[in-house]
């Protein structure tokens, strides 16, 4: 059943896709995924792989994002709860949006990885929040039972304690609602990027302080939660996790509360290898401190320049610095999952289901141009979406092409076909420094999955020793076929890298992003 949906699913995409078209001055085409060709028992949902913003408080219920999240495989969504949207006056709350957005997510069968950020300005002190080392509990203690009251005089952990006792299953909104008992939040994050200016000034000592206040009020209503690290950038500051990780080392509750942290979330941008040098980097931290605990990367990404909004225009490296082409945008996703995978990663959520608004303010819209409208204004902007823009979108919403797949949304279907549905483990990473990189996975009913790609700019033919006598190869295309070994081996062709404006290469690979990757799956025998 899900064989012949899955094939159904890539038959119709390819058709979306196989004019090859990569720029926005082009006819239009059929607007739309083929979610309503397959019934919501084929959706993989897988639980190791997730999509940022399929939606959102300004995206509610909406049948186009949660369809063509679904048929990719997504199984979990991430997105903001923010406090100064729901504390609109001090102690004036209103939950309604966000009501209506945790039902949508959870009757589509998505588990959501709720991020608590955005401090309203009447909590404001300085950069970090009012009373935050103020006692947690009314009792004037940091640790007490489920029945006791928060401190008054502690807005975050009051919010957090709200947000909490409301949607986790079985919580104030299920009660209401009349929801399943399991439906609701269980994986909390504790701010986005803390360790990044652009989202947190208040330093190390105070994010631990926010954390830890979290963490205690989360697990005192909720022992099931998972209580994630807030995602770290580690773009300007490298020893923001280990200050905070210092700070707790002599704190009394440190155990009784698991170190306030059931997983550290990271964030890798541009560079696939990036994604798995971030998890060996904070498992090896964590190890320093005797700690174990799951990585996952939920924001993962890279930008285009060749389709509005991105600049399509541009003629030269220097111009699309970190910006990739649609294709190798599709090989990025297969390379930074593989990566993070090989290295002891959990979970990979990729950034994100469509272009929105990016990084740029709401409302930033203009049609598809070759230049002319660069004048002083925006005349480009991210576009790290799996899907182009809806016509009716805030930011962006002039693409002919409204509302289809780019081709990485094959390859994330791809990728949630192999790794899916079956538990699996790495057993090797080689040839990170050498013309081709092989990263070999183990699924637990022992068949054995190879993610292989050329790292030069010339075509090559791989020789890799054969477990069995024929392999399913899977491409990023959503094809597959079936390889026969000759003489105990494989013999993978395998497609050049193209160039790609990365300015920190940090090995000898001739571009950050390789060729295009290749899956070969063998069955034991």
């Amino acid at each position: 059943m899900i064989c012949r949906l899955t094939l159904i699913v890539a038959q119709v995409i390819m058709q979306l896709l196989s004019s090859n078209i990569i720029l926005a001055q082009v006819p239009a085409l059929p607007t739309s995924a083929p979610g309503a060709l397959i019934e919501s028992d084929g959706y993989i949902r897988s639980d190791r792989l997730g999509i940022t913003f399929i939606s959102s408080i300004d995206n509610i219920n909406h049948p186009a994002r949660y369809r063509n999240a679904l048929i990719l495989g997504a199984g979990w969504n991430r997105w903001p709860l923010y406090w100064d949207r729901v504390e609109t006056r001090p102690n004036q709350w209103d939950w309604s949006a966000y009501d209506e957005l945790i039902i949508a997510d959870t009757v589509q069968g998505l588990q959501i990885n709720a991020i608590l950020l955005g401090r309203p300005d009447f909590w404001g002190d300085g950069d970090s929040i009012s009373n935050l080392y103020e006692p947690i509990f009314a009792d004037g203690s940091d640790t007490a039972s489920a029945d006791t009251p928060i401190n008054e005089n502690n807005p975050w952990a009051h919010f957090v304690r709200r947000a909490v006792a409301r949607y986790m299953p079985g919580g104030a909104l299920s009660q209401e609602r009349g929801l399943a008992r399991d439906a609701g939040i269980r994986a909390w994050e504790i701010w986005n990027e803390p360790d990044h200016p652009l989202f947190w000034r208040a330093g190390a000592q105070a994010y631990a302080r926010m954390l830890k206040t979290a963490a205690i009020v989360i697990k005192t209503i909720d022992p099931q939660a998972t209580v994630l690290f807030g995602g770290l950038l580690f773009s300007t500051d490298q020893l923001f996790f280990s200050r905070v990780l210092t700070s707790f080392r002599n704190d009394l509750l440190r155990d009784q509360y698991h170190w306030f942290f059931d997983a550290v979330a990271v964030h890798s941008y541009d560079d696939p290898w990036r994604s798995g040098w971030l998890t060996k980097y904070v498992i090896d931290i964590m190890t320093e401190y005797d700690l174990t605990r799951p990585v996952w990367v939920n924001e993962t990404g890279v930008s285009v320049w060749n389709d509005y909004p991105g600049p399509v225009w541009t003629s030269e490296p220097q111009q699309r610095q970190r910006l990739a082409t649609t294709q190798q945008q599709a090989h990025f996703l297969i390379m930074s999952a593989a990566f993070a995978w090989s290295r002891g990663a959990d979970k990979i959520f990729f950034h994100q289901l469509y272009d929105d608004c990016g990084n740029q303010a709401a409302g930033t819209d203009f049609p598809p141009h070759a230049g002319e409208l660069c004048d002083g204004r925006i005349c480009h902007g991210d576009a790290f979406g799996i899907y182009r823009n809806l016509k009716d979108a805030v930011c962006y919403s002039q693409h002919p092409l409204a509302n289809t797949p780019r081709p990485v949304a094959l390859a994330y279907r791809t990728l949630a076909s192999v790794f899916g549905s079956q538990p699996f483990s790495p057993v090797s990473l080689n040839g990170l420094y050498d013309a081709v990189t092989t990263i070999i996975f183990r699924r637990e009913s022992g068949e054995k999955i190879t993610v292989v790609w050329n790292n030069t700019y010339q075509a090559r033919t791989q020789v890799l020793p054969a477990n069995a006598a024929t392999a399913t190869l899977h491409f990023i295309s959503g094809d597959s076929a079936s390889a026969r070994a000759i003489d105990g081996v494989y013999r993978l062709d395998l497609k050049p890298a193209s160039d790609f404006a990365y300015p920190d290469l940090e090995s000898n690979r001739s571009s950050a992003i390789g060729g295009e990757p290749v899956i070969l799956v063998e069955r034991p025998t």
